[in-house]
């Protein structure tokens, strides 16, 4: 069975706004990374559309960006790519599935079937499967910034604290800090 690991762009004070972090080819070498390593990526629907909006647009060449940036769209659009919708069914990007019906049992069967493991990026969606006692890593990039607004990551909470294992810490040249831990259990 496959892991599942959350991974999210996070301020020094738990802002996950995606406009806030650090988007240069540092960090976008470091997430495409993390893709590659996994055998899939699981979304909810409103990070699903944002990512749509954009990624296959520069995958296509339509619009300009820097290799790294092309590079992370090139893979992500042949990535298989779950949603978690209730309100939305048809997914037209490439390589994109509906999940629907109990969450814990089709995440269950998405980690089961994916052996390299699956990538969340997405913090409401992350709130849920942490209730659900499914996340079993977190990769968070941590940028040296204080955004001073939200979203924060577990902002709706959770019904009790996660203890963690620091697995790794690593500095990149940007100023962010790549922390992975893997979830204690018991």
């Amino acid at each position: 069975m496959g892991l599942l690991t959350f991974s999210i762009n996070l301020t020094l004070d738990g802002c996950v706004d995606h406009r806030e972090g650090i988007a240069d080819d540092e960090t976008h070498a470091f997430f495409t990374r993390l893709m590659d390593d996994a055998g899939a990526m699981l979304w909810g629907r409103v990070t699903y559309e944002m990512m749509e909006s954009y990624w296959p647009a520069v995958a296509r060449g339509d619009e300009k960006a820097p290799p790294a940036m092309r590079e992370w769209a090139v893979k992500l659009e042949a990535k298989p790519k779950y949603v978690v919708s209730s309100t939305r069914t048809d997914f037209g990007w490439n390589n994109s599935h509906h999940i629907a019906g109990d969450l814990r049992t089709r995440v269950q069967e998405l980690k089961q079937a994916t052996p390299a493991g699956v990538l969340l990026g997405s913090g409401k969606l992350a709130t849920e499967l942490d209730r659900l006692d499914l996340i079993d890593e977190y990769r968070f990039l941590l940028h040296p910034r204080i955004a001073g607004h939200g979203p924060t990551l577990y902002q709706s909470g959770l019904p009790s604290t996660r203890r963690l294992e620091l697995v790794s810490a690593t500095p990149l040249r940007n100023g962010a800090a790549a922390m992975h831990y893997r979830r204690t259990r018991g």
